[in-house]
């Protein structure tokens, strides 16, 4: 499956499967091959659903990756049949890459969207004359509603019973161009004359063996073939036959075109002014949100936890396994559960502004800004995914042409605050900032959540700009970007969004959280030699001695008992590192831990407490009532405002790394990434407290 981006192709490609894959309203989503198994006539068909693309002639990362397969030399998809998607209100510019696929003597049938946005704009289009133009099948389909699916089925059953045959007539002439070149290389290949011209002009990029590397050059050499000179006479070419075929085939309005709904709200939403206020305040919407809506249900889940903690103190013996049970296990999942409303409302908040299509205008506003500081407008969207998750974020920069652009921006997006720190701020926020609100509405506790989101984003264009002076890369690049129509959600995917985002959140960090917190609850519960034997047989000595005191007495033996455990020792050993950002050495073991991954922080104070305060409160209340060895507060003002500043900044995540060794295709960047991150984590923190303390 093909087309241009933006043509409703990963929407048509959802229908025909029933997976339910991310879709959003915006170009430039689909950036790796997704597959899908459809059912036609009792046959299993593997429906392949390629990065979108506007020509055959790749520019990008994620247009590379639907060249290739479509020129036969990806070495994992072979394609039998495709099926190109073509957008109806912009037929124009989408059937160049139809007459491309044509010409690449490939089967086709040819699926028609966003056919209700043509009638709104006054196109008619006769798709039977269509069709004997092109000499391919085409069938008018809308995915959202289902129409059009069983005629599409029909269309490629009928294409897989004529043995996949291919169109008859060229497009155009391709043989012209280059005749003698062509020919020479299809002495080598057998080959259509169009995927000949494309040998000829990306040979270097195919997995050919490197004499026939050095006979394709050498045709170059002796026809003098120019590369630039052919793309340019194809295109005009291309463009003359299509004007052709749509002055016959399509009624257009004329220049005054009708203005639709889309074109009047652009007016005001990408107004040079308005624009800008009307985004910053869609994102003081989003991060209050954030707030307002989860409230009660994560009041509900940490209460359900406590009393599940009350019951098994008062029904289970006190054994080793039933503090595992306690202060391991359901300290672990309380940590995890607890924060999945605000994931699932962080989720379904972004699909919205991906469905309904404001957040292409978020690039097209941006843009001016980007440039500044070495991006540019396609940036955007990688940053903006980077607050749900950054590893989706960085991939989705393979849509930025300009090798330098894309670079800074899979640098700085993990600097975008994604869904895993939300936990982190959310309890500490609850720790230092009061409930309270500005005129009714306005919560300062969400002030804070968005001051610092868009911390996050001016500390990212803060370093892309000394980042842009570093690396030196010497491109242009141009910013074009087309703007989807506005549509109302598709609400069963914003449902299905949040619920898979919750449950991925629960399976995959969940794993890594209750593993940790398993570990840490040994870490914490045993000592190495005889330490906690010894702080054991001091404190029942104490006991005897002054029965009067066993309630305090107690509380000290936990708080000692970790100080000597095997989590103690090795936070007690940083603890001189961090202390001037205002940490105690339980927050050390947390920074330890969080480098799996950022929301192990909360389950880390979870088992720690559980731990050394073996009673049914809260895990806020727990850190709210914190003292240091002199009897000050833990969590002041400062070690929170501080604690926030290095999660937000610091480079805690192996999945990203991971990724990023992965886009970049060497290790020297995840090493300058987690070095640059923590540094300045370090030293923002460090700046933070010493103000604010």
């Amino acid at each position: 499956m093909v087309g241009n981006p933006n043509s409703g192709k990963t929407s048509l490609f959802n229908a025909l499967t029933g997976l339910n894959q991310k879709v959003g309203n915006f170009p430039g989503v689909t950036v790796d091959k997704k597959t899908g198994s459809i059912k036609i006539e009792n046959e299993e068909v593997e429906l392949v659903d390629l990065p979108g693309t506007y020509s055959l002639y790749p520019r990008r990362a994620d247009e590379w990756v639907a060249y290739k397969v479509l020129m036969s030399v990806d070495e994992e998809v072979k394609p039998d049949i495709v099926l190109l998607v073509a957008d109806a209100s912009n037929l124009k510019r989408n059937l160049l890459f139809c007459s491309q696929i044509i010409d690449l003597k490939i089967p086709v049938v040819i699926a028609l969207t966003m056919n209700d946005i043509a009638t709104k704009k006054d196109i008619k289009i006769d798709i039977n004359g269509l069709e004997a133009e092109l000499g391919v099948p085409i069938i008018a389909v809308n995915p959202r509603k289902d129409k059009g699916l069983n005629q599409l089925k029909k269309a490629l059953a009928q294409t897989i019973h004529q043995n996949y045959k291919v169109p008859v007539r060229d497009f155009i002439n391709i043989k012209s161009f280059a005749i003698n070149a062509v020919e020479s290389i299809q002495q080598l290949f057998s080959l259509s004359d169009y995927a000949s011209i494309h040998y000829l002009v990306n040979h270097e990029n195919f997995p050919l063996n490197n004499d026939l590397q050095e006979k394709i050059e050498q045709i170059e050499i002796d026809n003098k073939f120019n590369p630039a000179k052919i793309q340019a006479e194809e295109v005009v070419q291309r463009y003359q036959r299509i004007r052709q075929i749509m002055q016959k085939n399509v009624v257009e309005p004329g220049p005054l075109e009708k203005k639709i709904f889309t074109d009047k709200l652009d007016n005001i939403l990408l107004h040079r002014t308005w624009g800008y206020l009307i985004l910053i305040s869609v994102l003081f919407v989003l991060f209050q949100s954030i707030f307002w809506l989860a409230q009660y249900p994560m009041d509900g889940i940490d209460w359900c936890f406590t009393q599940l903690k009350i019951y098994l103190n008062s029904s289970l013996p006190e054994v080793w396994w039933s503090n595992l049970l306690t202060n391991g296990i359901v300290a672990g999942l309380s940590g995890i559960m607890v924060f999945v409303p605000q994931i699932m409302i962080l989720f379904g908040l972004i699909t919205i502004l991906e469905d309904t299509g404001y957040m292409a205008r978020i690039s097209f506003l941006s843009d001016k800004l980007m440039r500044k500081v070495g991006l540019n407008g396609k940036s955007v969207m990688p940053m903006i995914s980077g607050f749900a998750c950054a590893v989706p974020a960085i991939m989705s920069a393979r849509n930025i042409e300009n090798k330098k652009e894309r670079l800074l921006t899979i640098l700085v997006t993990p600097l975008m605050s994604c869904s895993a720190r939300l936990p982190v701020f959310t309890i500490l926020i609850a720790l230092a900032v009061p409930t309270k609100y500005y005129f009714g509405f306005l919560s300062l506790q969400g002030l804070v959540m968005m001051a610092l989101y868009l911390f996050g984003v001016v500390m990212a264009l803060i370093v892309s700009y000394v980042l842009k002076f570093l690396i030196k890369v010497k491109e242009k690049s141009f910013f074009i970007l087309e703007l989807p129509i506005y549509r109302s959600p598709r609400w069963k995917n914003v449902g299905i969004t949040m619920m898979q985002k919750a449950k991925i959140f629960v399976t995959d960090a969940g794993k890594i959280i209750m593993i940790i917190s398993l570990l840490l609850w040994f870490l914490s519960s045993y000592g190495p030699g005889n330490r906690i034997k010894n702080v054991e047989a001091k404190y029942a000595t104490l006991i005897q001695q002054q029965p009067e005191q066993t309630a305090t007495l107690e509380k000290k033996l936990s708080t000692e008992k970790l100080q000597n455990s095997y989590a103690g020792v090795l936070g007690k050993t940083i603890e001189p590192a961090i202390k001037p950002l205002g940490y105690d050495w339980k927050i050390g073991i947390a920074l330890i831990t969080s480098f799996a991954a950022r929301e192990v922080f909360v389950g880390t104070m979870a088992t720690l407490y559980s731990v050394e305060e073996n009673d049914d409160a809260s895990l806020r209340e727990k850190m709210q009532n914190a003292k240091n060895e002199d009897g000050t507060t833990v969590y002041t003002l400062a070690t929170a405002f501080s604690l926030m500043v290095f999660y937000l900044l610091a480079m805690q995540c192996m999945s990203t790394l991971a990724v990023v060794k992965r886009e970049t295709k060497t290790w020297k960047w995840p090493i300058i990434q987690l070095i640059y991150m923590t540094s300045l984590a370090y030293v923002m923190s460090f700046i933070v407290y010493q103000i604010l303390k």
